[in-house]
């Protein structure tokens, strides 16, 4: 790897003259005054919810451009929390990190924010899928019978999640939802979301990607209900091509859920991920598991994912 890359990627932020305000799995956010925010996109990876020791080069001006790309696709549905991602228009105290800044931060609205996660489904993967084979419900929603996974559903279903502060966010009826929201914001929540995630899912199918499910965040500002959170998660969330899609019919192709299984299957070992990717490469033989298998398809995400690796961590 060149060492321009490596030096490039930025795990940690440290701005002793900003005040921060929270530090997530991949984002830093640091409180300026009471009623903006300064979102910066690191280039941290994590798997099981935890953070790795090493990143992907460039990957939070990645996601930084995502977000600004669907925050202005969006705009005519919802309003969104974007103040500006110029550095050049950032508060002077924040302009003197413009190097580490400009192309992978956003001054941002403060807003007071929806204690839910507001999910959207159009294919059945993931954790509806594991909800659907056990109960053949998603969210309280009773679905047709004989489903496989990965088929997209007649229409759009929106799946509420309470927030976790740790590990993963929790499934739960609409009904539950309205109690925790009141019933008038959850239905104007619940519209939103299918109608973003309908305009979303359609440009990115014209562009061969399949967006199974995703989630949003919303809060409340002087203008209303507004977008929240990255933005960025409409198309991570979970994308697929559609020639993999139909080829596979699993919908494993997201920087987490690969980064995820592959530390699943394989764990950490160098030894361990080169035989693996020896008998991956060889093909289909009978001495490759099943799962094995099914991850052949995912070598463009692994190879994203192992550049920014180097190392064992």
């Amino acid at each position: 790897m060149s060492p321009d890359l490596l030096d490039s990627v930025l795990l940690q932020t440290d701005f002793p003259d900003l005040q921060l305000h929270a530090s997530g799995k991949v984002r830093d956010v640091y409180r300026l005054g009471d009623e903006q925010l300064l979102f910066i996109a690191t280039d941290r990876i994590s798997a099981f919810d935890y953070v790795l020791g090493t990143g992907i080069p460039h990957k939070g001006r990645v996601l930084t451009q995502l977000s600004l790309f669907w925050f202005d696709f969006l705009s005519e549905i919802v309003p969104n929390h974007l103040i500006t991602a110029e550095v050049e228009r950032y508060p002077q105290p924040v302009r003197s990190y413009a190097d580490q800044l400009r192309g992978r931060s956003m001054l941002v609205q403060r807003a007071e924010m929806f204690p839910v996660e507001c999910v959207v489904r159009g294919y059945i993967s993931g954790s509806a899928w594991k909800e659907y084979q056990a109960s053949g419900k998603v969210c309280g929603i009773e679905l047709p019978a004989g489903l496989r996974e990965s088929d997209a559903f007649p229409e759009p279903i929106f799946t509420p999640a309470t927030k976790a502060v740790t590990g993963h966010d929790e499934n739960i009826s609409f009904e539950r939802m309205s109690q925790i929201v009141g019933s008038e914001d959850a239905a104007k929540l619940r519209d939103i979301t299918l109608k973003v995630y309908t305009k979303a899912a359609a440009y990115a199918r014209q562009r061969g990607i399949i967006i199974a499910d995703t989630k949003f965040e919303f809060g409340r500002t002087a203008k209303g209900i507004t977008l929240g959170d990255e933005g960025r998660r409409i198309l991570p969330a979970s994308g697929l091509p559609i020639n993999m899609h139909r080829a596979s019919r699993r919908s494993l192709m997201t920087s987490s859920l690969f980064e995820t299984t592959w530390r699943k299957f394989v764990g950490t070992s160098c030894r361990r991920r080169q035989r693996f990717l020896s008998r991956w490469r060889a093909g289909p033989a009978k001495s490759i598991s099943r799962r094995t298998r099914s991850l052949r398809g995912a070598s463009w995400m692994y190879n994203l994912v192992a550049a920014g690796r180097g190392r064992d961590v």
